[in-house]
């Protein structure tokens, strides 16, 4: 009965995605659908947390807009993604940054390689 599910879900997960991880500041490209028109727009943020796996997977990206943090939680394999850039690739030593949400300051991801 479990290889059934797994076939069933190797069907409908995206190969288009590039390998991130959290500490990573990504750029997300995000079918929006606004009356009768649809388009697209960017969410750039860090990469703050991944969940799940499979067809399941989450992930959270956080950006400030102000003095105002968003964080948007999207599926992996949604299809309302257009794309996902990776900018930069952050080395952090956390497996979840939810302590952003309580910073005044912007923080700083040492470059990976």
């Amino acid at each position: 009965m479990a290889n059934l599910v797994d076939k069933i879900n190797k069907k409908h997960e995206r190969k288009d995605i590039p390998e991130f991880r959290v500490g990573d500041t990504v750029r997300v490209d995000l079918w929006v659908k606004e009356g009768k028109k649809e388009r697209i727009q960017a969410f750039e943020g860090i990469v703050t947390s991944r969940k799940g796996g499979s067809v399941n997977e989450t992930f959270s990206v956080y950006k400030k807009s102000g003095s105002i943090g968003v964080t948007r939680i999207i599926p992996v394999n949604a299809p309302t993604i257009d794309k996902i850039v990776v900018v930069k690739k952050g080395k952090v030593r956390r497996s979840k940054l939810n302590f952003l949400k309580g910073l005044k300051k912007d923080y700083k991801t040492k470059e990976r390689n």
